[in-house]
């Protein structure tokens, strides 16, 4: 068989296999040895299984994954969550849409010590949906928030899907947490403009709340030096250079579990479920790792990666409407995929694409990651909606749909700046390098 068809029909039959709910890993890895095994033979397809494997394992940037994966359970379990919601909202609880405000900063906050999108989703669907509901926040901006607030996970460092991206393109994990910087800032600001926008249009989606007393306020604020604490140790170390990613997140671990410990949340049980939380999404990570580095080997065997940028090269477009084109077919696989699978499915096909334009993997790889997280909350889909819809069945999914439009068009407004002006991405390392 010629092997770009084989290139496109192994591309079909993984889709089939995932749509058959096969493992997305496990998918890419069948199609990846039977596919090479019919251009090299069996034996140096089998030998992929065992040596690709292998050389993840002993990757030191993926062993990272891991390490946060585990230091984000164990700030969630240890009250740290509900700490950076206590501590935003004392600063902007007391004005129009404040707690949607609030979820936003205490989702980027909590962020910078969980590094999973959907795990932020989660923590604050069961931590701020009660308390804007209570309060008389209608339930489209309440969860319009939290769900959009949930994509900050994923691009405030230190970000799991940095990470994987990083060791899949063999990028410095440094470069891409301090590229994110400014991004994941103008996403913290835009939300909180998209916020005002919605209450400006409907007063009646966020009643005012009363200012909280000082006291009270100076409480809630004294509640979250846990987690500056967490995140300077982890972040302020990295940029400082005082730890490696690896060392910071280790020591980010064990911080994250002796606040657990003096404050009594952590017991045998709930560090039981920590570890088989941390185990099961490290294990899927890994397994999906497996399977795009076998999937890649046969992509690029039969040379359809190539094809691919030679005829888009062969195509009279400016490299800027082929980027916009990628990110429409980003959007709609983030609709249907989380955000893991979104980026190993198509690394392989649309890094030499890249290559080939002339653009820096730096930047795109936080484009990447902020387009992920736009198909995150887009309809039909998007993981995040649907996990909140889950969460809350009183809330139709119309009503969070209709909650996304504003943070939506927020989104896309960033995501276009950040294509225009690439400096908004590559300045900080440029000068930190």
């Amino acid at each position: 068989m010629d092997p770009l068809l084989l290139a496109l029909l192994g591309f079909c039959v993984m889709m089939l296999l995932i749509a058959l709910h096969v493992p997305i890993g496990i998918a890419m890895a069948l199609v990846g040895v039977t596919g090479f095994a019919q251009i090299t033979g069996w034996g140096p397809a089998l030998s992929l299984m065992a040596s690709e494997p292998a050389s993840a394992m002993g990757n030191l940037d993926l062993a990272v994954i891991p390490l946060f994966m585990l230091m984000g359970s164990l700030a969630a379990a240890g009250g740290l969550a509900s700490d950076v919601y206590d501590m935003a909202n004392a600063l902007f609880g007391h004005r129009r849409g404040g707690l949607a405000t609030t979820t936003v900063v205490a989702s980027a906050g909590f962020g910078a010590i969980c590094g999973s999108g959907v795990a932020t989703t989660a923590t604050f669907g069961r931590v701020a949906m009660p308390e804007m509901l209570s309060r008389g926040y209608q339930p489209g901006l309440a969860a319009g928030s939290i769900a959009a607030g949930g994509t900050l996970g994923i691009i405030v460092p230190p970000s799991s899907m940095m990470i994987l991206y990083a060791v899949l393109t063999e990028q410095s994990v440094l470069d891409l947490f301090t590229a994110a910087i400014i991004p994941a800032a103008l996403a913290v600001i835009f939300y909180a403009v998209a916020v005002q926008y919605a209450v400006a249009r409907n007063p009646e989606a966020a009643p005012i709340a009363e200012k909280m007393p000082l006291n009270e306020r100076m409480v809630a604020l004294g509640h979250g030096w846990s987690v500056i604490v967490l995140a300077v140790v982890v972040l302020g170390g990295i940029y400082s250079g005082v730890f490696t990613v690896n060392e910071a997140a280790a020591v980010g671990v064990v911080v994250a579990f002796l606040f657990g410990i003096v404050r009594r949340k952590i017991n045998r049980k709930t560090f039981l479920r920590v570890m088989a939380e941390a185990s099961a999404a490290t294990a899927m990570i890994y397994i999906m790792v497996f399977g795009a580095t076998i999937f890649s080997y046969f992509v690029s065997v039969t040379g359809g990666a190539q094809y691919l940028v030679d005829t888009i090269a062969a195509l009279s477009v400016e490299p800027l409407l082929i980027i916009f084109g990628l990110l429409l077919l980003y959007i709609f696989l983030g609709a249907f995929f989380d955000e893991v699978a979104a980026m190993v499915i198509t690394l392989p096909f649309v890094i030499p694409v890249i290559q080939g334009l002339g653009y820096d993997l730096v930047w795109w790889g936080i484009v990447n990651v902020v387009v992920i997280g736009i198909g995150m909350i887009t309809p039909p889909i998007g993981i995040n909606v649907m996990l909140l819809n889950s969460m809350h069945t009183s809330i139709r999914l119309t009503t969070i749909y209709r909650g996304i439009v504003p943070f939506l068009c927020a989104d896309l407004v960033r995501l276009t700046l950040l294509v225009l002006f690439p400096s908004l991405t590559l300045w900080l390392p440029s000068v930190l390098g």
